[in-house]
């Protein structure tokens, strides 16, 4: 069974995700910054699927040890997952470089140094799977958001670009727009349930999408066709609305 590696593994995203690819056999590597809560977390997968958990301790932000991150994992994953995201208040960000950089290095910047690495594995050995999970955010800018979805946006260009780029070498690139999710990041936001999904259902997708090689996947399927519909809202009504 493959290894797979998750960035983010604390996050409720990644936890989800954890379990489940542990639950379909797979050796789980997990990697973040909070090594408590990656070690509890790397227990109780262990305990309750009976396969393999390692911790690796894992920053973003610390883009000068991504290398010797990726380089020390024993075995090299078959699968990355990039579940790695962070959403400051807009306003808050508008007025403070710190929430802007921070934004920016969780969403884009971060995830294309780590993933630039793996993808130069991955061509080498001419197999494996990465997975990024970026937004439907990044489809247009808001005034809501236009901070974290811009950091979405050139996340969601990268890994079209990866995946291009990376056919070739017979390695497969999925971006998963998940729109609203339950999680922390989002639990003081009134999101309509229509159009928001469970950590566990953005898991039990990310899985399957996998499986049968998807390019792009949204998991609520109306997000597809209302971002459309935003796409093509002309500039000069589109700068007039409070989206």
């Amino acid at each position: 069974m493959p290894t797979v590696l998750i960035l983010g593994a604390t996050s409720d995203i990644g936890l989800a995700i954890v379990r489940k690819f542990a639950a379909k056999g797979n050796d789980i590597q997990l990697a973040g910054r909070d090594s408590t809560a990656l070690k509890a977390i790397a227990s109780d997968t262990v305990t309750r699927f009976q396969v393999k958990a390692d911790v690796h301790p894992f920053d973003a932000a610390g883009i000068s040890g991504h290398s010797a991150f990726f380089t020390s994992l024993s075995p090299m994953p078959d699968i990355t997952v990039y579940v790695i995201g962070y959403m400051a208040d807009n306003a808050a960000a508008l007025a403070d470089w710190a929430l802007t950089e921070r934004t920016i290095t969780a969403n884009y910047t971060g995830a294309v140094s780590i993933l630039n690495i793996v993808a130069t594995q991955y061509a080498s050995r001419k197999k494996g799977t990465i997975v990024g999970i970026s937004s439907v955010a990044g489809e247009r800018g808001r005034q809501s958001n236009f901070l974290y979805g811009s950091a979405k946006a050139a996340f969601t260009a990268y890994l079209s670009g990866l995946r291009n780029y990376l056919f070739p070498f017979g390695v497969h690139v999925l971006t998963v727009k998940p729109g609203f999710v339950y999680t922390k990041m989002t639990e003081h936001l009134p999101l309509p349930a229509l159009l928001t999904a469970t950590p566990e259902k953005v898991a039990n997708a990310v899985y399957t999408a996998t499986e049968k090689k998807k390019n792009i996947l949204y998991i609520k399927s109306p997000w597809r066709w209302i971002m459309l519909l935003i796409r093509n809202i002309p500039e000069s009504l589109f700068k007039k609305m409070k989206l």
